[in-house]
């Protein structure tokens, strides 16, 4: 079973490359496109620590650790969740879903890996650049432990944002049009660019807690960041492993009960 959708992921992902490879200028371009706007998102960093050793304990350089996360999991989203997922509203939209619930595999991998991005990958490798220069202004690397904690929580990372896509786009099936929300979420998943401490300030702390427990943003950029920094304390990577598996579990669950409320085109 496990190889099966392997290979169905992989025929998938050979069909959006060759697909985006079809205009190889555009592709360049986007490719291009994607890192300028990466160093654009910089430039409020270099604002808020121009003249400033650190800000709520984070250092110009280890705050570039949470941006090269930032950049590296836009590029996830951007290239790999959002595409396909997005393209779900449509088909619920029109009626179309039936084409994919009549197929013989599951109908949320179908939806989850229609359509791909591949030009964003040079986010993930501009985050990865970051880290590189990051770690230069440190004047250390990471440890061999916290890479490979980083690596661990750049998978549950991955997990809680599909897991929050689903739970989005499974708004469509009962309010049909959901792009306000999407554009919301894109706009919350920006606020991960800074460390999750910079806002305690922020209504006592409150915002602080949502961005930890109710849309999980330090779970995504700064934990992993800390990981690297070899601070991150044991019991906060168990919290992230098991928040990231609860959100899958809730996200699944949400998805099962959000199809039996679709009305296709033929109803």
């Amino acid at each position: 079973m496990v190889r099966r959708y392997l290979r169905l992921l992989g025929v998938q992902l050979k069909a959006s490359t060759l697909q985006a490879l079809q205009y190889r200028a555009d592709f360049f371009t986007e490719g291009f496109t994607s890192l300028c706007w990466t160093f654009t998102a910089l430039a409020p960093l270099f604002v808020v620590y121009g003249g400033r050793p650190e800000v709520e304990g984070w250092s110009f350089g280890e705050a570039l650790l949470v941006v090269g996360w930032f950049t590296l999991l836009q590029g996830v989203l951007e290239g790999a969740i959002n595409p396909s997922l997005t393209g779900v509203v449509e088909h619920i939209r029109k009626g179309t879903l039936d084409f994919v619930l009549l197929k013989p595999a599951d109908a949320q991998f179908l939806v989850s890996t229609q359509r791909f991005l591949p030009w964003r990958a040079f986010n993930v490798l501009t985050g990865v650049g970051l880290f590189v220069y990051a770690f230069g202004l440190l004047g250390h690397g990471p440890s061999p432990l916290g890479l490979l904690t980083s690596l661990v929580l750049l998978c549950t990372s991955t997990l809680l944002l599909y897991s929050l896509w689903i739970l989005t786009v499974s708004a469509a099936f009962f309010v049909v049009r959901v792009d306000n929300l999407t554009y919301l979420f894109s706009s919350i998943f920006d606020f991960a660019r800074w460390p999750s401490t910079v806002f305690k300030g922020v209504g006592r702390g409150a915002l602080t807690l949502v961005f930890t427990y109710v849309i999980p943003l330090a779970l995504m950029t700064t934990f992993p960041a800390e990981a690297m920094l070899g601070r991150l304390p044991v019991t906060s990577l168990v919290g992230a492993v098991v928040g990231s598996v609860v959100f899958a579990w809730v996200a699944r669950r949400v998805w099962i009960r959000s199809i039996g409320h679709y009305t296709s085109a033929s109803s």
